[in-house]
């Protein structure tokens, strides 16, 4: 059952798109240690400054409506609310949804599929209180194809409705998320049926049959009495972790919180048989009770009953899962094997869609025992920085006033995307950000002589239909112009400059100052070893340097986000390497799960020699770096945050006050 793709790992979808662009998206897939994609919802921010934001859920059951349409539609909405529930949202009457239908209508009995769906759904949002305002309607899903035998078919896609319900959070801070905290921490089930179905189950599909009855909703007013139990509880702080029961069932559930927390458990249940016990899918809530939480008070006043499962255990190399049923043991499995098997399906998928090397190394560490990642702090992230390279003097005439504030250009090109959290991370830190394009600086209708720092944005600027950054490298180049303005910047003695990501590529493409080489020697960024783009939440240490940006972070391993397609450094001269090194040149590095730099997969996401994530000029003053420190520049964008940690701001930020410090 862990490896059918309704249940396994997603990480072959995850890890190849954005998910985190704009720097607004505070619940992402990823949770826990492993950053595992297991969160039940999402979460954007509304700004950068506020505490409020946007929860978003899905919900989807199509072999239960293969059963029943009107079990399947009712599924769907179950699943959707649960699975929001992790997130404390204004009310449950807020909750406004789409619904988007996809089935063959004008085929035979499924026009009444779907008039029984739609009525089904109709009924259990209106007991609920929540209210379609959209969709999305895909009515032909069947089409003509050649069977094996030569022959005509007709092709039809199983009907479906999915739900994605979204409602306003006032405190984006206000959720868990499903990876297990603690342990010696009690686990209980919230159900909304006592009911134990099999039909349309992920235990029906292994064993090759539909089943005959589906688990449904006989009561709306149970799944909201869950709902909003839910709700209350996390805003008590009684529960640190929740997931709802959904595909593979009660079994499944618990062992997804488990895989993401690096956590293991003690569960015992009661039932006629296992399978009805522990792979219906039912509707409900696993919790993961703080200690010493009072929640009887909360659960007696929605009248939700709670089934008391077992406890979190520590993991660690000899980690097990540990499962009795009336008594006997019927599980008893090193955590990190049964974690091997989840990942097993996304691993032969990655195989045929990225380098089969890098998705064999990956594929090797997940058999490794759960190690966290090896995050440390050099410096206190709330505390102003002290130890800035001085550059006042020589940036005094550039500033209009005592009060004034030090102006940074945010550059930007057609198809950049990394320019608002820039922006909102160097306000942040205290400068006054002005939107530039490329364009603006070719009219002449601004001039980068009137700011003090340059930030070259990451994205991708031109489609990247050249290569990344080689669009706009080559409108640089090609008017003189610009070139010339550029270099003015660069020479002066009180500018800063940075390059994120596509930014990163851009500064390479046109020469780090200080790096005097020919075109052809330069530093550069080619194609990931993995051969697609990365997106993760990586490790990196920070080295001694002369970057100015850096001071004071020496020392530290964070985590970070990338995002890019082409990402490793390539030198074409093995002693300019040398000397990069020899200089201290390259002031960031991936580093594996001992905190050693890598060229490691996944560790090292795009194969960079030495892990070399970022290279800065000999005199500090100018950085390129491909991790997006903008969008860690608050703590709540981190997928996970090490528990022990006390600090209120994220260490990222100490970049962009080190350049405030810097020229002000």
């Amino acid at each position: 059952m862990l490896r059918i793709p309704t249940i396994c790992s997603k990480r072959f979808l995850t890890n190849k798109v954005d998910v985190d662009a704009t720097g607004l998206v505070i619940q992402r897939q990823l949770v826990g240690p492993r950053h595992l994609p297991l969160s039940d919802y999402a979460v954007i921010a509304q700004t950068y400054l506020d505490a409020s934001g946007t929860a978003l859920s899905l919900g989807e059951q199509p072999i239960k409506g293969l059963l029943s349409p009107g079990a399947g539609a009712r599924m769907a909405v179950a699943e959707a609310l649960l699975n929001m529930a992790g997130v404390v949202v204004t009310d449950l009457s807020e909750i406004k949804c789409s619904a988007n239908w996809m089935l063959a209508a004008k085929q035979p009995g499924e026009g009444a599929w779907l008039y029984d769906a739609a009525c089904a759904l109709r009924s259990i949002l209106t007991e609920l209180g929540i209210g379609v305002d959209g969709g999305k309607d895909s009515l032909s899903m069947a089409s003509q194809g050649i069977a094996p035998d030569g022959h005509s078919e007709l092709v039809i896609a199983p009907p479906q409705l999915v739900i994605a319900p979204y409602a306003l959070a006032e405190d984006v801070a206000c959720r868990v998320t499903p990876d297990l905290k603690t342990n010696g921490n009690r686990l209980l089930l919230l159900p909304v049926s006592h009911r134990q179905r099999l039909g349309g189950s992920a235990l029906a599909q292994v064993l090759g049959v539909l089943g005959d009855e589906a688990p449904d909703i006989e009561d709306a007013a149970a799944l909201e009495a869950v709902f909003r139990a839910v709700q209350e509880l996390i805003s008590s702080g009684a529960v640190v972790s929740c997931h709802d029961v959904s595909d593979g069932g009660l079994i499944v559930a618990l062992l997804e919180m488990a895989f993401a927390g690096d956590r293991g458990w003690k569960v015992a249940v009661t039932g006629d048989d296992p399978y009805h016990a522990l792979f219906a899918e039912e509707a409900g809530v696993v919790i993961e009770v703080a200690a010493a939480a009072q929640l009887q008070p909360i659960l007696d006043r929605h009248g939700v009953s709670a089934v008391e499962l077992g406890h979190v255990t520590d993991a660690g190399t000899k980690g097990l899962v540990e499962l009795n049923l009336n008594g006997t043991r019927l599980l008893s499995e090193p955590l990190y094997q049964l974690y091997s098997a989840w990942e097993e399906t996304a691993y032969r998928l990655d195989r045929l869609q990225a380098n089969p090397t890098c998705a064999e190394q990956e594929w090797q560490s997940h058999h490794l025992p759960p190690v966290t990642a090896p995050y440390r702090l050099s410096f206190d992230p709330d505390a102003e920085p002290t130890d800035s390279k001085d550059i006042s003097k020589k940036s005094s005439s550039r500033r209009t006033g005592p009060a004034a504030r030090p102006r940074v250009a945010i550059l930007r090109e057609q198809g950049s995307n990394g320019d608002r959290e820039m922006a909102a991370a160097f306000l942040a830190a205290g400068f006054e950000p002005w939107d530039i394009t490329t364009i603006d600086l070719l009219n002449r209708t601004v001039h980068l002589q009137d700011f003090q720092v340059a930030a070259f944005v990451g994205g991708f600027s031109f489609g990247s239909v050249l290569g990344s950054a080689k669009g706009w490298a080559s409108v640089i180049r090609s008017h003189e112009h610009l070139s010339e303005e550029l270099s003015r910047f660069f020479a002066r003695p009180d500018s800063l400059s940075l390059g994120v990501c596509n930014g990163c590529q851009l500064m390479a493409l046109l020469g780090i100052p200080g790096f005097d080489l020919p075109d052809t020697q330069r530093p550069r960024f080619v194609r990931n070893t993995s051969e697609r783009f990365e997106s993760r939440f990586s490790t990196v240490s920070i080295e001694p340097s002369p970057a100015v940006m850096l001071q004071g972070m020496e020392g530290s391993i964070l985590g970070v986000w990338v995002a890019h397609g082409e990402g490793r450094l390539h030198i074409p001269d093995p002693t300019t390497l040398d000397w990069i090194v020899e200089k201290h040149l390259a002031p960031v590095r991936f580093v594996d799960p001992t905190g050693k730099p890598t060229t490691d997969y996944p560790f090292n996401p795009n194969g960079s020699p030495l892990g070399i994530a970022a290279l800065c000029s000999p005199d500090g003053r100018h950085l390129a770096i491909m991790p997006h420190a903008e969008r860690a520049f608050q703590l709540r964008q981190w997928p996970w945050v090490p528990p022990e940690w006390r600090c209120r701001t994220s260490p990222w930020l100490r970049l962009f006050r080190n350049a405030f410090e810097a020229v002000k």
